[in-house]
């Protein structure tokens, strides 16, 4: 198969030196494009700004922005037989990037944010019959917050993680998930290495390919 799999976070700058980001260190997204590619298939990793080694074996296309994501994304979805959406994408960005650094001068100073692109939604019309897997972050209502972003995004699988664990969230060597399909059904994931999820998460690509 051709699998494109997005990782790490993304950085929406507010000036030249200063960011708006999370602590995603894009192990999850790097594990799933190392187990597809022991697999034998064919991998392309959209990978935000990390400190991991380039994966062998594997095309890396680097971006920063969630723009600049969503504009690679939908330019190698068409060639692709699966999307796996492990990047934890900004949902705002600044309404306007400085050119200059900012000076200190006031106590407070009001941020206007404007929202990025939803990237699985922009794809949903071309979707066809690819198969599009996505993580869904949480800090509550894990089950229900991830049915409901499966439902609205049209996915085919959706691996959820509560992030607030100390054991399993970001920036953890091991995760947990949940891992929640559209008919339904909920497998509850023990604690594993980001190695061995992703080798169960590709195991579960393959499937729904051979269904398709």
């Amino acid at each position: 198969m051709r699998l494109l799999v997005t990782a790490g976070p993304t950085c929406e700058f507010i000036d030249p030196f200063r960011y708006i980001s999370n602590p995603s260190s894009g192990r999850m997204g790097y594990a799933l494009a190392e187990a597809a590619r022991r697999r034998g298939h064919r991998v392309v990793l959209v990978s935000g700004p990390v400190s991991l080694p380039r994966p062998s074996g594997v095309k890396l296309v680097k971006i920063v922005s969630a723009r600049e994501m969503a504009r690679r994304v939908k330019e190698l979805f068409p060639k692709s037989d699966a999307l796996i959406m492990a990047a934890a994408v900004s949902d705002y960005r600044p309404a306007r990037c400085r050119f200059q650094k900012m000076k200190k001068k006031t106590d407070k100073v009001a941020l206007k944010l404007v929202r990025n692109p939803d990237i699985l939604s922009e794809i949903r019309a071309s979707k066809g019959d690819r198969s599009v897997v996505g993580f869904s972050a949480e800090t509550e209502n894990l089950v229900g917050n991830a049915r409901r972003k499966m439902r609205t995004k049209k996915m085919d699988l959706v691996l959820a993680n509560d992030i607030s664990l100390p054991e399993s969230g970001f920036g953890s060597r091991r995760t947990r998930l949940v891992a929640i399909y559209p008919e339904g059904k909920v497998e509850r994931w023990p604690l594993l290495t980001k190695l061995r999820a992703a080798e169960r998460i590709i195991s579960r690509v393959e499937k729904m390919a051979g269904r398709k």
